[in-house]
């Protein structure tokens, strides 16, 4: 078998962090036509560090254009508190950099508009650009001017010789979606104004390897960002990062202020109070990222033993959230029917069909209260407060919560 090789640096990659083995892609909802033909693929899910850039990554067995499809399962505009993340960063840019009628808004997996909406409103001219045909068009009925392409360095020639030029671009949960993220960054340096401001927003790795949050390594996720690795990519394609905040969402993530290497943009004590976080955490050296594994399958076998006492018990156990990141931590723990009776989810394009691997229906909300589950486990951990606020009447019949990650727990 031939040794895989960084996707950013090209060094052979010879270290494991874990190897969640082989998985079907975790946003592939089955029909029940699918279901019952049998035919489910499945692809290594082996989760990489280079020892070189120290960029954490999976090997990539299925193209970008057979999970970013025309039947792409996450709309963004499902999650009402990722809605007002959007509506807050809006507002937040506007304020900070001065944006009008005169700027450009660009958004890069821009969805089906649920950030550039914000723009538009307060009359900031925006273009998202979208891979995905179905959450484009959900976009364009918002109004909100969006082509279909996958972004690149190529794309981002053309978007520039066709005068696109932004005073702000934005790429939320993106970065790490990208196969080749050089050539994905190179695209920014292309449409980016001379004294513009690029935002990445993605989960921290040090949150994934400190809170093991395993369940986030999934086949759309190729790369696990950290500063360091982050860095070394800007630096790579003439773009630097100037400041950082750190944000709740996803489990901990960065939100990273990028600009041109020649920009005025000056570098914030907060940027330099998270390099040297991730210093200190060890971020630089292999040995940081040895156990992780074994980690990992505590987490797991703490889940198992909960499933086998409410099985005991003869409680039922339902789950909240046909997300990727459950998706995961399902089908590594070989969880089937027989022990989560069903998923509930919002999104009416997620509902009627089964979950990848562990193959349990897939229901709307409104069917919580007829199948009266006696724990609801929680997928989406990073929803956690939003999902037991929407549900909170399953305590009417004593319905409990619970959530898998770091360790299995019932809340009260």
């Amino acid at each position: 078998m031939t040794t895989p090789v960084c996707r950013f640096c090209r060094t052979p990659l010879t270290h494991t962090l874990v190897d969640l083995g082989r998985q079907p892609l975790a946003n592939s909802n089955l029909t029940a036509e699918q279901l019952a033909a049998g035919t489910e693929k499945t692809y290594p899910l082996h989760a990489r560090v280079c020892a070189a850039c120290f960029l954490v990554q999976v090997d990539d067995p299925v193209a970008a254009d057979e999970i970013f499809d025309a039947g792409y399962a996450y709309f963004s505009s499902y999650s009402a508190s990722w809605v007002e993340h959007a509506r807050r960063y809006a507002e937040a840019m506007i304020a900070r950099f001065g944006l009008g009628p005169d700027s450009l808004v660009v958004e890069v997996a821009s969805n089906d508009g649920y950030l550039l909406q914000h723009f538009k409103a307060a009359g900031v001219p925006v273009l998202g650009i979208e891979p995905t045909a179905n959450t484009a068009q959900a976009a364009i009925e918002k109004g909100v001017p969006t082509e279909v392409m996958f972004f690149h360095g190529e794309t981002g020639k053309a978007l520039a010789a066709r005068g696109v030029q932004a005073d702000l671009m934005a790429a939320n949960n993106v970065l790490a979606h990208v196969p080749d993220i050089g050539g994905f960054v190179a695209g920014f340096r292309e449409v980016l104004k001379p004294e513009g401001v690029l935002t990445f927003e993605f989960p921290h790795f040090l949150n994934m390897l400190e809170m093991v949050q395993f369940d986030t390594i999934y086949h759309e996720h190729f790369s696990y960002l950290s500063l360091l690795a982050v860095a070394q990519v800007l630096r790579a394609n003439g773009l630097r990062a100037f400041d950082v905040e750190l944000l709740p969402t996803h489990g901990g993530s960065l939100r990273l202020f990028c600009a041109h290497e020649a920009s005025s943009h000056q570098e914030t004590e907060a940027l330099k109070t998270l390099r040297a976080r991730e210093a200190a955490a060890g971020l630089h050296k292999l040995e940081t990222y040895e156990g992780y594994a074994a980690r990992v399958d505590e987490v797991r076998d703490s889940f198992l033993a909960f499933l086998r006492q409410a099985k005991a018990d003869g409680k039922t156990v339902a789950a909240y959230g046909a997300a990727a990141k459950g998706n995961t931590f399902l089908n590594y723990a070989g969880v089937g029917p027989d022990d989560i009776v069903c998923a509930f989810d919002a999104n009416p394009h997620k509902q009627g069909r089964f979950l990848p691997g562990s193959h349990a229906p897939i229901y709307g909300p409104d069917k919580v209260a007829e199948v009266k589950p006696d724990y609801v486990l929680i997928l989406p951990w990073n929803l956690k407060d939003e999902i037991m606020g929407q549900l909170a009447y399953i305590r009417d019949w004593g319905g409990r919560f619970v959530i898998a990650s770091p360790v299995t727990r019932v809340l009260d």
